[in-house]
């Protein structure tokens, strides 16, 4: 039997890390910061996936696919602009904005029309599913920050896709409160 590899190497320990290609930067580096914040978004997701029951399958399968491409855009942040294709990161497409957009479409034809902001909440899962949201729109400053502090093409489709997951998200909690039969709590505006 094979000798498994430890799972801390100690290189970290002076608060460096290395890329995909073995360039070393600072732990604090906004590249390592946004590579961090989509990581963060992917484990709310998976946190999100153990919440939902079997009779939603679907959306659990099509999260996964969504943690898959986060993991795919990671990547691609993890590496050099110039580098990406020496590595064959997979890249994002619009075959990908498009199915997340078919998936708002279908959701959200199930909902009821809203003319006021919903306040986040709910049940458990819909709350859930507010945090991807808001996580996602931190994700999505943080790529901006990104793109105007550095001479680097992001990689394509990275924009739309953040953009499109929090719509995605916010329509998902809006449909578990209403599928679950929960009313949800709308924001009205109180005048002194």
């Amino acid at each position: 039997m094979a000798k498994k590899s430890p799972l801390y190497t100690k290189l970290g320990d002076k608060g460096e890390t290395s890329l995909v290609s073995g360039s070393r930067v600072l732990k604090s580096d906004l590249r390592i910061c946004l590579y961090g914040e989509i990581d963060e978004l992917n484990s709310w997701v998976g946190l999100v996936c153990s919440e939902i029951g079997e009779q939603y399958k679907s959306h659990k399968e099509f999260l996964q696919k969504i943690q898959g491409w986060l993991f795919d855009l990671g990547s691609n942040f993890a590496c050099e602009f110039g580098k990406r294709k020496d590595y064959k990161l997979p890249q994002l497409d619009d075959q990908i904005i498009l199915k997340i957009e078919s998936e708002i479409n279908d959701l959200d034809e199930k909902l009821p029309k809203l003319k006021n902001f919903v306040l986040p909440g709910g049940n458990r899962t819909s709350s859930f599913f507010h945090v991807c949201r808001t996580v996602s729109r931190r994700v999505e400053r943080t790529l901006i920050k990104y793109s105007k502090s550095v001479n680097e093409v992001l990689p394509e489709y990275s924009m739309e896709f953040l953009n499109r997951l929090s719509d995605y998200f916010f329509v998902l909690g809006r449909f578990f409160n209403v599928d679950a039969g929960i009313g949800e709590v709308l924001w009205e505006p109180k005048t002194k």
